[in-house]
């Protein structure tokens, strides 16, 4: 991973992320935290895939090799 990717995620941290996953899955959660593989660690997370049907998953881990984007807060 990039030394501009672990700024911008370190910045991220204890932030709302999306993240979309292989097979169209989007999530979106507070970002608690991640390694070099790009495993995610998320609290407060809903899967955003169905806006009309989100569901709260809670906190959770996302394998990094499942992770096609992660958009970070605004700055």
């Amino acid at each position: 991973m990039s030394e501009m990717a672990t700024q911008i995620l370190e910045e991220s941290l204890g932030k709302i992320v999306l993240v979309r996953l292989r097979g169209g899955k989007k999530l979106r959660g507070k970002l608690k935290g991640f390694d070099q593989h790009l495993n995610l660690v998320l609290d407060e997370t809903e899967d955003t895939t169905d806006v009309e049907n989100m569901k709260r998953l809670g906190a959770i881990i996302v394998r990094g090799d499942n992770v096609v984007i992660i958009s970070p807060p605004p700055r």
